[in-house]
């Protein structure tokens, strides 16, 4: 099992656009490339279970999380089924003015990549979703 950290990455939002978009469910997700065919289950009013085909390290495959939305403070993502089943993300929102800053701490696993390059796939699928939502938060904030 990898860990790892990203800080510091920050959308040029205040922090309620930010979750605006996040709990968009079907607009967030039709951002990314990486995400196909996505379906969501209530679990509770924080908690769902979020399946779908992504695209992780060049290969599509099914995956499944249970997602818990604390807002506007975290993200708390289990991984079920899927490339990283078993590894665990909690994402972090903080104010910073008009923009809002958000750092990712993980406890990484992967089946189909030796631990060694679990941690970079997954640095590589984190950059790409950031990628994605940057403009997406910043257009819905540039809405007002």
């Amino acid at each position: 099992m990898g860990c790892a950290e990203g800080e510091g990455s920050t959308f040029d939002a205040p922090i309620d656009n930010v979750w605006k978009y996040l709990l968009g469910s079907l607009d967030h997700d039709g951002a990314h490339a990486t995400t196909r065919n996505p379906r969501f289950e209530e679990v509770s009013e924080i908690s769902m279970i979020y399946a779908a085909q992504r695209k992780f390290h060049g290969t599509w495959a099914p995956g499944r999380m249970r997602i818990s939305l604390v807002a506007p403070a975290s993200i708390v993502t289990e991984w079920l089924a899927g490339p990283l089943a078993g590894s665990k993300l909690l994402d972090l929102y903080s104010p910073r003015g008009s923009k809002t800053q958000t750092d990712v701490h993980e406890e990484l696993t992967s089946k189909p990549l030796p631990l060694e390059e679990v941690e970079a796939a997954a640095r590589e699928w984190l950059e790409s979703a950031f990628n994605d939502d940057a403009p997406a938060v910043r257009a819905l904030a540039q809405q007002k």
